[in-house]
């Protein structure tokens, strides 16, 4: 199920419906996607993507042979050994742009056996983080990542030349063209660029990151992992200006008490990823002029599974980038010729500029996110009377520049937030004559340059 809004659309069908349904009723209210301010410097940052640089990446990275999980570590030219020095050395030469905002460290853990580790294996995670500026922010967390591991037909061969230059050195091609380009930036928030192994084994890598993070006390607000985005052909089309982005609408750390309150309010489409993938979509929207950050309301696809899993599993928001058309002929499979078809993920069925292209969408939205407040928390739609208005509340923000918040509304059938109504720096709102049972609220924090956090989705409240 793919779910796509196209804005021209979107905005001519909302100034019909605003005429018709809030007449006389409200105050003025606009599309949620007309009131943005433009960030120029986010912009120029988009236009810093290079495709050379991502060219560059998935090259060396396919120069290693095989990067499996079980392959060398000690061989200095072949195997995940080399190819995880290198993404070191990568991500420390570009940590030297930052102004000592950026760290870079190896994440190293011992895997036990397990159905495709057949011995204990070290895996390591290559992690730069960029520390945010801003100290009401700076411990908000959020996550870019792409695993290095590749594999072949047999997950367990190691020995035979594994490329993996889409799946998934496209995604770490991802990870370090945003670190290259953001690094000497700043940005209120923390920012993680990240490569991470064993992910053909059992998403290993991504779950101890996750698993650290939860125990350490992180404040991940969102998490990316782009895997598999080189190209935008494959055997059902061609689609060169979009990215799926798959989000889970019931979170899947939820618990029963958070179902039944879902299930009473009709809230299985606004569980704190969809919220993270709307953000997406506007963000690419905004920032990357002729590029779909296209919503798809599944946690991935069938029979697959990402490192977005893991950070779900542990309550964080996360979504997963992936291109429209995948081509099963080059993911997965032994590097051969059969019948006149090439099989094997080689660099030569990677198209660069779409990579960027998927780069720029990452860049944008982390950008955006990382600038914004953090989402209002303990945020309530007030229940303790029957009314045909709509009263919610929420907690206010500590950040300096925090110009004030957002209330958001759609249709309970919408797929997007389609009204939105600045109301100021205060904690609580009524939306008189527009009743809380016929549509779907949120609220956001904006800050004074317009950046947005994603929607808060309230939860009933008696008093």
């Amino acid at each position: 199920m793919s779910l796509r809004v196209n804005p021209f659309i979107r905005r001519l069908a909302l100034a019909l419906a605003g005429l018709s349904l809030l007449a006389g009723t409200l105050s003025p209210a606009t599309a949620a996607s007309d009131r943005p301010q433009r960030d120029r410097e986010i912009e120029r940052m988009v236009r810093a993507v290079d495709p050379g640089s991502i060219e560059r990446v998935i090259a060396k990275l396919v120069s290693f042979g095989t990067r499996h999980t079980l392959s060398s570590q000690t061989d200095p030219v072949r195997g995940i050994g080399a190819a995880r020095d290198w993404i070191f050395e990568e991500f420390s030469r570009i940590a030297a742009t930052s102004g000592g905002r950026m760290t870079v460290e190896k994440q190293s853990f011992v895997q036990p056996v397990s159905p495709r580790v057949p011995v204990p294996t070290t895996i390591t995670n290559v992690v730069a983080t960029l520390r945010g500026t801003q100290p009401a922010s700076a411990g908000r967390t959020y996550v870019v990542s792409g695993h290095y591991d590749s594999r072949v037909s047999d997950p367990m061969d190691a020995t035979s030349d594994a490329p993996g230059a889409n799946d998934d050195a496209s995604g770490v091609a991802v990870s370090i063209e945003a670190a290259r380009v953001m690094a000497p930036r700043t940005f209120d928030a923390t920012i993680v660029f990240m490569a991470v192994a064993g992910e053909e084994q059992g998403l290993y890598g991504a779950a101890h990151f996750a698993e650290q993070a939860k125990q350490q006390g992180v404040d991940i607000q969102g998490m990316f992992t782009n895997d598999i985005v080189g190209s935008p052909i494959g055997p059902n089309g061609r689609d060169p200006r979009a990215v799926r982005v798959f989000s889970e609408g019931v979170p899947t750390s939820e618990t029963p008490a958070q179902t039944a309150i879902r299930q009473s309010i009709g809230g299985e489409n606004d569980g704190v990823s969809r919220q993270l993938a709307r953000s997406v979509n506007e963000a690419v929207d905004a920032y990357v002029p002729g590029f779909d950050a296209r919503l798809y309301f599944r946690r991935d696809r069938y029979l697959r599974g990402g490192d977005h899993i893991p950070f779900l599993q542990r309550g964080f928001s996360a979504v997963r980038f992936t291109e429209v058309h995948e081509d099963y002929a080059h993911q997965h499979q032994d590097v051969r010729v059969e019948d006149g078809v090439q099989f094997g993920d080689l660099l030569r069925f990677v198209d660069f500029g779409y990579v960027a292209r998927v780069a720029q969408a990452n860049l944008a939205a982390l950008a955006v996110l990382a600038r914004a407040p953090r989402s209002p928390q303990n945020t309530a739609i007030l229940t303790a009377q029957l009314t045909n208005d709509t009263d919610l509340r929420w907690t206010a923000g500590q950040e300096p520049d925090l110009a004030g918040y957002e209330v958001v509304w759609r249709e309970t059938t919408e797929a997007a937030w389609t009204h939105s109504r600045f109301v100021g720096k205060v904690t609580s709102h009524t939306l008189k004559g527009l009743s809380k049972d016929n549509f779907q609220f949120g609220v956001r924090a904006v800050d004074t340059q317009g950046h947005r956090s994603p929607v808060a989705f309230p939860v009933p409240a008696a008093n």
